[in-house]
């Protein structure tokens, strides 16, 4: 198999087990720090050993600058997962999912104000059109969802998505850093921050619930790491963000197939807005990061 075609399998199988993530996470019924902390768990204990293989745990492999970076992007990423994690319970995975991925423009507004990135004409036209479909989003909500609970899951949404903004605003200052070892320090993070909140005290009990909670930290998180990885190393950018959409896509199919969620018209019309957005900003300039994916994979994506 060609290295351009292998690396477009791994991509399309990242971007395919990214959007189930919101299956095991709603059938689990656990509190979404619950979750995300034995996601972490599992995941930096998947890292460690990717890291361990490929001999980045050597001593002098980071200095205290970086690792103050490292951790703090943890700390953003642990608080983006926790945010989408609860909005799936209340804006369905689908909607969720689609507003997350707003994320391309809270990175451009960082930029901006942050790194004195130039708003430039263009942009602003897909930031507006992104906030067209928030709009219709919102206005869908009698069909997708009900009340104050509805749009509880899309502020959720919208914050995992600034959250996930940051976190990649952090990583950008870590240009020398391998990205699994970015990954392997924030899942450490993640594990340890999350433990006093994780319900230690009366862990899951049905041999079902760890099957998919391990399924979430080495799948979901360190095979699907390891797989985007490798796509982007074989694979020009602007194939990496085509591929990026396969993630919602997938999201709003298992929404419907498993979980019986359809979208309205309007909710509709707004998705297509808002991933139409991003694909602009992505395609016609080449200066927006793809908004599926995770964090410390956006420096490898720049270079």
């Amino acid at each position: 198999m060609k290295t351009k075609t292998r690396g477009a399998v791994q991509m399309i199988l990242a971007m395919t087990i990214s959007g189930t993530v919101g299956w095991p996470v709603l059938v689990l019924g656990q509190p979404p720090a619950t979750v995300v902390f034995w996601r972490c768990a599992f995941g930096a204990l998947a890292m460690l050993a990717t890291c361990a293989a490929l001999g980045q745990l050597k001593q002098g492999a980071i200095n205290r600058r970086q690792l103050a970076f490292a951790i703090l992007g943890g700390i953003a990423l642990v608080l983006n997962w926790t945010l989408l994690f609860a909005a799936y319970k209340h804006a369905s995975i689908a909607v969720a999912t689609v507003t997350y991925h707003v994320q391309p423009f809270m990175l451009v507004a960082l930029g901006a104000l942050l790194f004195g990135e130039k708003l430039t004409a263009d942009r602003l036209g897909w930031l507006l059109l992104a906030f067209a479909g928030m709009v219709l989003i919102v206005a869908g909500r009698q069909n997708g969802g009900s009340g104050d609970g509805y749009l509880l899951g899309v502020a959720l949404a919208l914050g995992a998505a600034l959250m996930y903004a940051i976190a990649a605003a952090i990583v950008k200052q870590l240009a020398a850093l391998p990205p699994q070892l970015i990954v392997l320090i924030q899942l450490t993070v993640g594990t340890l921050a999350l433990a006093p909140f994780a319900g230690l005290a009366t862990p899951p009990a049905a041999p079902i619930d760890w099957l998919l909670l391990a399924t979430l930290g080495l799948v979901h998180t360190g095979l699907m790491s390891t797989l985007l990885y490798g796509a982007i190393q074989k694979i020009p950018t602007a194939l990496v963000g085509a591929l990026s959409f396969i993630y919602p896509a997938v999201a709003i199919v298992v929404d419907w197939a498993v979980f019986g969620h359809r979208l309205s018209l309007l909710q509709l019309l707004g998705s297509l807005a808002i991933l139409g957005a991003a694909a602009g900003m992505m395609f016609y300039k080449r200066h927006s990061i793809s908004a599926a994916a995770e964090p410390a994979v956006v420096r490898q994506k720049n270079k």
